[in-house]
């Protein structure tokens, strides 16, 4: 099986929960130099695990000194515990969608999913949207969900964060993909934070699910 290469969808969506604050601890520093300073001086290099994280990242794929830079680099830095489809739990990645209703179905998986582990019947949450230009081609798995079954497993993360750790550590710019959780909706992720380009801050959104049934509510919230 050969691979194929293909560039992202421009512009890709990424929805943040608004419970975390954008800082832009690195949207105005100008040097590498001055990094480790700001960020002793707002308390991430208190967090172990990011300044770990930040020594992982080579200096010359840091984003700095732009707007939303910060949110790009927060993405690699801040990782869900366990990693996620195609990272580990040492470093993260970008995760973008296609569309907003891709983006939206994925994060409401996992908002249910959060529901059910507590034990509540329904969950909502605010979001704020993200649009970027992806730069690079990225490893093309589209309609490959017969010959990557392990990679596409809808409950199981173990075979395709080791695949996306080897794309990351071949140079890959990453990984375009088909949602799991939206029929035709197509996924990215992004191993470069050089390459996400142009972020900007949209809407704001209401996610809402229920822990027994899988219809997604999504609304747009007033600016």
């Amino acid at each position: 099986m050969s691979d194929r290469f293909a560039q992202a969808p421009r512009p890709s969506y990424r929805l943040i929960p608004s419970q975390f604050p954008p800082i832009g601890l690195f949207d105005t520093v100008t040097r590498a130099a001055d990094l480790d300073a700001v960020m002793d001086l707002v308390g991430w290099t208190n967090d172990r695990l990011v300044a770990d994280r930040i020594q992982r990242l080579p200096q010359h794929e840091w984003v700095y000194g732009m707007p939303n830079a910060s949110i790009v680099m927060a993405s690699f830095l801040h990782v869900a515990p366990g990693g996620m489809r195609f990272n580990g739990p040492d470093l993260g990645a970008w995760y973008a969608a296609d569309n907003l209703k891709t983006a939206a179905a994925e994060v409401g998986h996992h908002l249910r999913r959060e529901a059910v582990a507590r034990g509540v019947s329904a969950m909502a949450r605010t979001y704020r949207c993200y649009a970027a230009t992806l730069l690079g081609d990225y490893l093309d798995i589209r309609r490959e969900q017969a010959l990557r079954p392990e990679i596409y497993d809808g409950t199981s993360y173990a075979a395709s964060q080791v695949f996306g750790e080897q794309v990351r550590s071949k140079g890959g710019a990453g990984i375009l993909y088909d949602s799991v959780r939206l029929r035709g909706g197509v996924n990215i992720v992004a191993h470069r934070p050089r390459n996400i380009r142009d972020v900007v801050q949209a809407d704001h959104f209401e996610i809402a699910v229920s822990a027994t049934d899988r219809r997604i509510d999504v609304r747009k919230l007033a600016a």
